[in-house]
This record gives C-alpha cells, sequence and structure tokens, in this order.
C-alpha cells in the first residue's frame, strides 16, 4: 500500500459524503501501529483502553496523562498513513474548558497525535469548543462512555426507552456544533445509531453500534484473538494469541532441550 497518501482530517467527511466505510482500530505501540497503517487502517486510536487492556487496571479510570503520553508518541512514529488520535483521560477535561485545552496541547505537543478524544456530549460541550477553538481536531464519544460506567451503572447497553434517541441526538449535535469532526457511539441500540449517523453532518464510528454507522472501531487485542474475554459485539479476525502462546512455548523447549541456539546462530570468530 505504498501508494496510499496521508489521511486528512477532510477525509472522514469526504468519506461519509461518499459511503465509505471508515475503519479504526485501537494500537498503543510502534510495532502494532506500523502493522495496522500497512493494514490499510483509517485512524489509530491510542485509547484510554490502554488501562483495563495493556496496563492491568481494572477499568479506565486511573489512567493519566502522563502515562498515556509515551503511548501516543509510539504510536504517532509507527503511523505512517493512518489518522492518529489520542483520548484524553479521566480527569484531565472535565474541570473546565481551560483544563480540557491544556490537556490537549499537552497531548499534542508531547505524543504527536492528529487528534484528540475525550467522553460526553452537551456537558462538555464547552471543553470542546474551546479545544477546537485552539485549532486542535476532536473526536467525541457518547452511548457507554467507561469513564463513566460508575455513574452509568455499569457496561449497559445506551439508546433504549423513551426519549433515549432525542437525547443522545442533542448530545451529537451539541459535539458536531462545537466543532468535532466525527464521534464515537458505543454499545448504542442499532436503531438509534443508524438514525443519529443519519441525522449528522459529521462521521459516526461505532462499537457494539450496528452496521449502519458511518465506520468501526474495535479494540485490536478483541479483534485478534488476544486475551480469554472478547465483547460479544466484537469479531475475532484472527487467532494472534494462540500463535503467540505457541510461539512462546515454542521457543521455551528450544532453549530448555538445548536445541537453540543452533549453529547458523552463532558467531565463532
Amino acid at each position: 500500500m505504498s501508494d496510499r497518501k496521508k489521511v486528512r482530517i477532510h477525509h472522514f467527511g469526504e468519506m461519509k459524503a461518499r459511503g465509505e466505510k471508515i475503519a479504526m482500530l485501537t494500537a498503543y505501540d510502534t510495532p502494532t501501529a506500523r502493522l495496522f497503517d500497512a493494514g490499510g487502517a483509517d485512524i489509530l486510536l491510542v485509547g484510554d483502553s490502554l488501562g483495563d487492556n495493556i496496563l492491568g487496571y481494572e477499568s479506565t479510570v486511573p489512567l493519566t496523562v502522563d502515562e498515556m503520553i509515551p503511548f501516543v508518541r509510539a504510536v504517532s512514529r509507527g503511523s505512517e498513513h493512518a489518522f492518529v488520535v489520542a483520548d484524553l483521560p479521566f480527569g484531565s477535561y472535565e474541570v473546565s474548558p481551560e483544563q480540557a485545552v491544556e490537556s490537549s496541547i499537552r497531548m499534542m505537543k508531547l505524543g504527536s497525535p492528529n487528534a484528540v478524544k475525550f467522553e460526553g456530549g452537551r456537558r462538555i460541550a464547552r471543553q470542546v469548543k474551546a479545544v477546537t477553538d485552539a485549532g486542535i481536531p476532536f473526536m467525541g464519544h457518547l452511548g457507554f462512555t467507561p469513564q463513566s460506567e460508575n455513574a452509568l451503572g455499569g457496561r449497559r447497553i445506551q439508546g433504549r426507552g423513551d426519549g433515549a434517541y432525542d437525547d443522545m441526538l442533542a448530545d451529537a449535535v451539541a459535539l458536531q456544533e462545537a466543532g468535532a469532526f466525527a464521534v464515537v457511539l458505543e454499545m448504542v441500540v442499532a436503531p438509534v445509531a443508524q438514525e443519529i449517523s443519519a441525522a449528522l453532518d459529521i462521521p459516526t464510528i461505532g462499537i457494539g453500534a450496528g452496521p449502519n454507522t458511518d465506520g468501526q472501531v474495535l479494540v485490536w487485542l478483541d479483534m485478534a484473538g488476544v486475551g480469554d474475554w472478547h465483547p460479544s459485539f466484537s469479531k475475532t479476525f484472527g487467532e494472534v494469541g494462540a500463535l503467540m502462546t505457541h510461539a512462546a512455548s515454542s521457543y521455551v523447549a528450544e532453549v530448555k532441550g538445548g536445541t537453540f541456539p543452533a549453529a547458523e546462530h552463532t558467531f565463532d570468530e
């Protein structure tokens, strides 16, 4: 895919207009970013899923900006074509628009992503407007918002019940009007996600939100079969975890059996 050009922010609106789906994956390091970039991903998200998927936290909540930055920098270095988006973790934007701008500037300067993302709708619209007014591209996140898991009562599907569509649409429109270039819809019932996607001028990217959003995103470990549990809305596209376990066990067996390193792996002079 050497003829690919760098994906830029204006490309996403163009993709929505012509009905081309946007493909987004999470990434947390340079080698993985290079692989997914070569695979044709449009967006690489350094999500705060880093906390519970990579760093071993029970949720995304404990993660800090300081912890995020080296991983964002690593993915930015590994992405030649894909557009890199960095999450702002819980506690780094909620207090005020000024805090959101300061955190976003720090992330952009030290992590070198192409955009930032954080969670919420109307309640954080002022923060979004301040960030985009500062010249920083912003991606929204609605539906199930992991940083608010405690307030939502757990990992609950969103968009159900009377008024749910109107409420989520109002949030999505507020993000659009504040300058967001796209919005993630997570664990939203498919009819609601479809209607919101049709109502917005900016693209929607679904995760557990059905097939009729403008794009899709998955945590790469779920996509590649790494780990023992994967959400029901995900699909395993390769058994990378099993291959890694097999490679490790083969290595251990050869080391313990004395067959590695062999002559071809040894310097005699």
